[in-house]
C-alpha cells in the first residue's frame, strides 16, 4: 500500500514539474517573441574599404620603437642618462620620446607619386640635471643603423636651453612634496590642525600650483595653494598658500620665501608662527563640511538614456592609424605634447588638408591671491596628449564606438599604454543635414539625416577636462571643436575677491579666466599652390532699373585677395571679414575658384595685452586666424618650454609673421584660435557642463564642388504622395525588416592604471 502511494506521488510530482516547465517555456517564448536576434556588428558589405599602409608614416611610435630609442640613448655613455623612474633634478633624464614627423615634401612625394618612404625617426628631449641645461635630439632611422643628432641649435638657434625652462617632472614633484612635508607641515602642525583640520602623516591637504613660476626668465618659484583632500578638491580652498623657491638642482637648498594666510602675507614660517601664537591675525577656524564637489549622483540612477547602435553594421573602418568612412579617409596620431592630430585628409579621393591638429590650450586667470593672480596655463608644456586617459563607454563616447589604445613615453622610464584613449564613431546629430517639404504645386519630401563621423579624445589636465572632436560631415565639411568641462579653479574668498569672480560656495571664489585654443589647419586645396581670399558684404545705394528716380541700398559682394603674411594675420581686436577662404587656382564648372572657407566659432575673452612680459609665449592668441607660408621648421605655434620660460620663449609665434613672406600661390597654413570667456557661477558647482563652453573651426567647401556632394549620400530619403512606404528611396520605411540587436562587449575600465604617482 505504501509503495502504491509513493509511486502515485512520484508520478504526480513528475507531471507537475512537466507542466511547470511547459508553462515557463511558453512564458519565455512570449517574452522573447518581439526581441530582435543578437548579431555581431560588422562593417556593411556595401562599404568599400581599401586601407593603405602609407598612413603609417604619421603613426605614433610603437612600444617596440619607444623601447628601441630609450635603450639606444641609455647606451650612449657620454650622455650619462639615469635609468630611474623618477629621476632627481640633479640627474640626466629622458623626459620625452615622440615621433618626428616627416618633412612635408618628402611625405607628399611618398603619398602621391610613390617616391621613397621617409625614414622613421624620433625626437628625444633630455634634461641634463648634472650639466644644467636641456637638449633635443633626433634618433633614427628606427628601422636601420640608428644614430643620434643634437638638433637644439637647429630648432631654437641656441646650443642648449636653460634648465629652468623645463616642466616639473614627477621626480621633482616627489622632492617638492617631501620638502613641503618636512619644511611646512611638520613645523606648522598645530596651526594647520586648528585652521584646516590637518592630520599629521595623512597629508589631508593637497597642493595646487600656480604658473608661471616667477616673474622673470630663470625664476623657479612656485606659489602652492592648499585645498581639502576631497574628490574635486579644486573648489575646496582653505586660505593658505606658500611660495617655494626650487631653482637649485639640490633640493636641500630649497626654501619657503613667503606665506599667505587668510589674505595676510608673512615673510617666513617663524614670523607666521609668532603672529599666530599672539592672535594678531584673523584666524580661520576649521569646520567640517560635506563634499559639495563630489560627482557621485545625488539620487540613484533609475534607468538608461537613449543608446545608439549600428542597425546594419558600422560604415567606417579603423586599421592601424587610418580611418575610412564613406567618402572620407585620413591618418591619425596623438602627440604627447599637443594632442590630437590627423593627416592626409581626403574626401572623394582628393586631399583637403595635409594636417589638422591641436596646438595649444591656454588660460589666463584673475585673482587677488597669489596662487592665481599671475596664473597663465599653457597646457602643451604639461602635455595635452599626455593626459588622454581611457574613455568611458556610454558616457564619454557611445557604447559601440570603436576604441583605440595609445602608447606614450613622457616623464617616465618605460612606455605606458593608455587603453581606449581614442574613440571613433558615427553619430546622427539629431538635426537634418538638409530637407525640404514641398507644400505648393509639386508635393514631395526630400531629406538627409546629418550623420557624421566623430574622432575624439578627452584630456584631463589638472582641474579641467577638454573634449576634442574632429567631425567629418557628408557635405564635405570638417569641424575641429573643443568643449570644456571638469572643475573650475577657485581661491579662498578674502576682502576684494569679488572683483575677480563670483562666490560659488562658502568662502569660495570662482576665478574669472579665459580659454584660448589654437589649431593648425594645413589646407591643400587641389595641391599646395593656394591663395588666401576674404569675402564680405556692403550695402550700396543703386537706382532701381525700372524706376531710376527711386534708389535702394542693396547688399553687394566684396572680394579681396591677401598677399602677405602680415595682411593675413587677422587680429582679435580688429574688424574681420566674415568669409575667409583658402582657394586654388582651379575653378568649378561655374567659373568660380574652388576653395574651403574657415568659419571660426568662438566667444573668447580679451587676449593678454602685449605689454605684459609673458605675452610673447602666447602670441598666437593675438590672431583669430593667421595665414603663413608652410615651413617645416614652423611646425608648432608653441613649445614644451613656453610655460616655464614665458618671458623669453624659444618659440614666439609672432616671429612667423614678422618676416612677412608672400602668401600668393604658395603652400599655406592657417593658425586658428578659438575660445570662450568663463566667469564662474553657482551652476559650475559641482563642475562645469559642456553646454556653451567651447569653440572651434569649421572647414566648409565653397565652390569647391559643382553641387552639394551629400546628394550622393546613401542616406538620402525622398517620397511623394502614394510612395510613403516605398523602400527604394526611403530605407527608413523598411527599418523593421531583417534587423538584429547588437551583441555588446562587457563594460570594462582600466583608466586608473595610468594616473600620475608621486611616491619614490
Amino acid at each position: 500500500m505504501v509503495a502504491q502511494v509513493t509511486n502515485s506521488l512520484v508520478k504526480f510530482l513528475l507531471i507537475l514539474i512537466g507542466l511547470v516547465s511547459v508553462i515557463l517555456n511558453i512564458v519565455l517564448m512570449c517574452l522573447n517573441s518581439n526581441r530582435l536576434p543578437k548579431c555581431q556588428l560588422q562593417p556593411q558589405e556595401s562599404i568599400v574599404v581599401n586601407h593603405s599602409e602609407r598612413s603609417l608614416i604619421f603613426a605614433d611610435l610603437t612600444p617596440q620603437e619607444y623601447q628601441l630609442v630609450r635603450n639606444y640613448m641609455w647606451g650612449q655613455a657620454d650622455l650619462k642618462i639615469s635609468h630611474a623612474a623618477t629621476a632627481r633634478t640633479s640627474e640626466n633624464f629622458i623626459f620625452l620620446i615622440d615621433l618626428l614627423l616627416p618633412k612635408k615634401a618628402d611625405a607628399l612625394l611618398y603619398l602621391d607619386v610613390k617616391g621613397p618612404k621617409p625614414p622613421r625617426e624620433a625626437t628625444v628631449v633630455v634634461f641634463f640635471g648634472e650639466r644644467g641645461y636641456l637638449k633635443e635630439y633626433v634618433v633614427g632611422p628606427l628601422s636601420g643603423d640608428m644614430r643620434h643628432r643634437d638638433v637644439t641649435k637647429e630648432k631654437y638657434k641656441l646650443p642648449s636651453l636653460p634648465f629652468t625652462a623645463r616642466p616639473v617632472t614627477i621626480g621633482e614633484y616627489v622632492q617638492l612634496f617631501t620638502f613641503l612635508y618636512n619644511e611646512v607641515f611638520r613645523k606648522l602642525e598645530t596651526e594647520l590642525k586648528e585652521s584646516f583640520g590637518y592630520i599629521p602623516n595623512q597629508r589631508n591637504l593637497n597642493a595646487f600650483e600656480g604658473m608661471p613660476r616667477g616673474v622673470t626668465a630663470g625664476d623657479r618659484k612656485t606659489w602652492l595653494s592648499f585645498f581639502r583632500d576631497y574628490s574635486g578638491m579644486y573648489i575646496h580652498p582653505v586660505g593658505f598658500e606658500v611660495l617655494i623657491n626650487h631653482e637649485d638642482k639640490n633640493s636641500s637648498n630649497w626654501k619657503v620665501e613667503k606665506l599667505l594666510y587668510n589674505g595676510e602675507y608673512f615673510e617666513s614660517i617663524n614670523s607666521f608662527k609668532r603672529s599666530y601664537a599672539t592672535s594678531r591675525l584673523n584666524k580661520i577656524v576649521f569646520k567640517d563640511i560635506s563634499n559639495y564637489a563630489s560627482l557621485k549622483p545625488r539620487r540613484r540612477p533609475t534607468g538608461l538614456g537613449p543608446q545608439q547602435y549600428y542597425v546594419q553594421g558600422k560604415r567606417f573602418s579603423v586599421r592601424n592609424n587610418q580611418v575610412i568612412y564613406l567618402d572620407w579617409n585620413f591618418a591619425f596620431g596623438l602627440s604627447s605634447l599637443t594632442g590630437m592630430r590627423v593627416f592626409d585628409v581626403r574626401f572623394k579621393g582628393e586631399r583637403i588638408a595635409y594636417e589638422l591638429s591641436v596646438q595649444e590650450a591656454m588660460s589666463v586667470y584673475g585673482s587677488i591671491t597669489p596662487g592665481m593672480i599671475l596664473t597663465k596655463f599653457l597646457d602643451s608644456s604639461i602635455g595635452i596628449g599626455r593626459f588622454a586617459h581611457e574613455l568611458v563607454r556610454g558616457v564619454d563616447c557611445p557604447y559601440l564606438a570603436t576604441y583605440v589604445d595609445v602608447y606614450r613615453y613622457i616623464d617616465t622610464n618605460v612606455t605606458q599604454r593608455y587603453r581606449n584613449a581614442i574613440c571613433v564613431f558615427e553619430h546622427d546629430t539629431g538635426r537634418p543635414l538638409r530637407r525640404h517639404f514641398s507644400d505648393f504645386f509639386h508635393n514631395s519630401y526630400g531629406g538627409l539625416a546629418n550623420s557624421a563621423l566623430y574622432f575624439r579624445t578627452i584630456t584631463a589636465i589638472g582641474n579641467y577636462d577638454y573634449i576634442w572632436d574632429f567631425i567629418f560631415y557628408q557635405s564635405g565639411s570638417v569641424e575641429a571643436r573643443v568643449h570644456a568641462t571638469g572643475y573650475i579653479s577657485s581661491s579662498f574668498k578674502v576682502d576684494g575677491s569679488l572683483k575677480f569672480g563670483h562666490q560659488v560656495a562658502e568662502n569660495v571664489l570662482g576665478n574669472i579666466h579665459t580659454h584660448f585654443v589654437n589649431f593648425k589647419v594645413d589646407l591643400d586645396i587641389l595641391g599646395v599652390k593656394n591663395v588666401f581670399q576674404t569675402k564680405d558684404m556692403v550695402f550700396e545705394e543703386v537706382p532701381l532699373p525700372w524706376m531710376p528716380q527711386r534708389k535702394a541700398k542693396i547688399p553687394h559682394l566684396v572680394e579681396n585677395q591677401i598677399r602677405t603674411e602680415r595682411d593675413g594675420a587677422l587680429r582679435y581686436d580688429s574688424k574681420m571679414p566674415r568669409y575667409l577662404h583658402v582657394a586654388s587656382n582651379q575653378t568649378n564648372c561655374w567659373g568660380h575658384q574652388r576653395s574651403y572657407k574657415l568659419q571660426v566659432v568662438s566667444f573668447a575673452g580679451d587676449h593678454l595685452p602685449e605689454s605684459e612680459p609673458e605675452e610673447k609665449s602666447m602670441s598666437w592668441a593675438r590672431y583669430k586666424v593667421a595665414i603663413t607660408k608652410h615651413k617645416d621648421e614652423e611646425q608648432t605655434s608653441s613649445s614644451l618650454y613656453s610655460q616655464n620660460y614665458m618671458w623669453d620663449p624659444v618659440v614666439d609665434f609672432s616671429k612667423y609673421i614678422e618676416d612677412n613672406e608672400v602668401i600668393d600661390n604658395e603652400d599655406l597654413v592657417a593658425w586658428v584660435t578659438a575660445g570662450f570667456l568663463h566667469i564662474p557661477h553657482a551652476e559650475d558647482i559641482p563642475n562645469t557642463v559642456t553646454v556653451g563652453n567651447g569653440g572651434g573651426v569649421l572647414l566648409r567647401p565653397h565652390n569647391y564642388f559643382d553641387e552639394d556632394p551629400s546628394i550622393h549620400s546613401p542616406d538620402g530619403v525622398y517620397f511623394n504622395p502614394g510612395s510613403e512606404n516605398d523602400c527604394e528611396y526611403n530605407k527608413i520605411a523598411c527599418l523593421d525588416k531583417g534587423l538584429c540587436s547588437p551583441s555588446l562587449d562587457p563594460f570594462t575600465y582600466h583608466g586608473f592604471e595610468g594616473v600620475m604617482r608621486f611616491e619614490e
